[in-house]
């Protein structure tokens, strides 16, 4: 997860810290509206990932209300997960940047018919990829 979080950090300007957070927001979105099956390649392929999405979890309960609705109405998980974002300081672009960057770790890692076929099934997810 190391590699991942320094890969982040430099291309996107954030601090290493911001860029963990980050990851962990994204990945516990996605583990929220991917379907599970595809979630576990993932989780296998990116040592770490599962512990900072329990981390998340730990942090912030359920997701609270944008993210609790995330599961009944379509995109509204994203936003929550747009919200997080930004309250963590990432202005638009930097989010763009971390999207990007750990889409192209996890297609390394995990192959590119999973992270292709998991961005495919989360609506808005491909405009920010």
């Amino acid at each position: 997860m190391n590699e991942l979080v320094n890969r982040i950090a430099s291309a996107t300007g954030i601090g290493e810290d911001v860029a963990r957070q980050a990851i962990g927001i994204i990945l516990n979105f996605l583990n929220k509206d991917a379907p599970a099956d595809q979630m576990r390649m993932i989780f296998d392929a990116l040592p770490g990932a599962e512990e900072l999405v329990a981390e998340r979890q730990a942090q912030t309960g359920k997701g609270g209300f944008l993210g609790g609705l995330g599961g009944m109405i379509p995109g509204m998980g994203a936003m929550a997960a747009l919200n997080e974002l930004t309250s963590a300081g990432l202005e638009m672009g930097q989010v763009q940047g971390v999207v990007r960057q750990l889409v192209g770790y996890a297609k390394e890692k995990a192959g590119d018919d999973v992270v292709d076929d998991v961005i495919s099934r989360i609506p808005g997810l491909s405009q920010i990829v």
